[in-house]
């Protein structure tokens, strides 16, 4: 094993320096926190980085050709996509896995992860146009509630057939609690209204207990914080 690198900042972790695992983010961003949640569960040392003269510069399409965040480089090998680094890195670091280890439980494993990433967080996602209090569309909050209830209605039926074992996080899991924080949080900004089935409050309840969990919602807060700071209404 080599030295260990001293953290250069504040988003840093101890790691070897043959393999320096490097991850491209910016603070607010879901899928960044999505894999930070798998990274602490597992264990992984990485070191953090803004992208490099900012989010799609030339300067870092020159390193991630696809410009998309998160990315990583691991070992000189570079990837884009926060699922398809997870898996990279399920695989890498074999300790603590993530994926169940039959081909049927990783399909369902796989399809609730790709249920948050591609029908839950992308409706949560539109909902950030309606956070500025001067350009707030009523209208729009209504109907993006009514999206997002749909979506946790169909989300209670995936928990209602509990096939993966309830006692570990799952990679699928990972995206869910910053996903639900945003939910909440904009319930709370600017009274979105969203019907939460009581599976999946059960749901939240449980994937909270995880230390990973916690401690990447301690993390992410500020970030989150900052940015619904545009929701307040002027003089207030």
């Amino acid at each position: 094993m080599g030295p260990a690198v001293q953290p250069a900042g504040p988003f840093s972790f101890l790691t070897d320096w043959f393999e320096m695992l490097t991850i491209y983010t910016v603070p607010v961003a879901t899928y960044c926190a999505k894999l930070r949640v798998m990274m602490r569960h597992k264990s992984i040392a990485w070191e953090e980085l803004p992208p490099p003269g900012g989010y799609g510069s030339a300067e870092y399409k020159a390193i991630v050709p696809s410009g998309n965040l998160p990315a990583m480089i691991h070992d000189g090998f570079t990837l884009s996509d926060s699922e398809a680094i997870a898996e990279y890195l399920n695989e890498a670091f074999p300790e603590t896995p993530m994926l169940p280890d039959t081909i049927h439980l990783r399909a369902k494993a796989r399809e609730k992860g790709r249920f948050h990433d591609t029908r839950l967080e992308p409706a949560v996602r539109a909902m950030y146009a309606q956070v500025a209090y001067a350009t707030r569309d009523a209208g729009a909050v209504q109907v993006g509630g009514d999206a997002i209830s749909k979506h946790l209605e169909a989300l209670a039926l995936l928990l209602d057939d509990p096939v993966l074992p309830e006692d570990q996080l799952w990679l699928c899991d990972c995206g869910f609690a910053v996903t639900f924080a945003w939910i909440k949080a904009f319930q709370q900004a600017f009274d979105m209204p969203v019907v939460w089935p009581e599976i999946v409050v059960t749901y939240e309840a449980r994937i909270h207990q995880f230390a990973a969990v916690k401690d990447e919602l301690a993390h992410y807060k500020p970030a989150m914080d900052d940015y619904l700071q545009k929701a307040k209404a002027p003089n207030t």
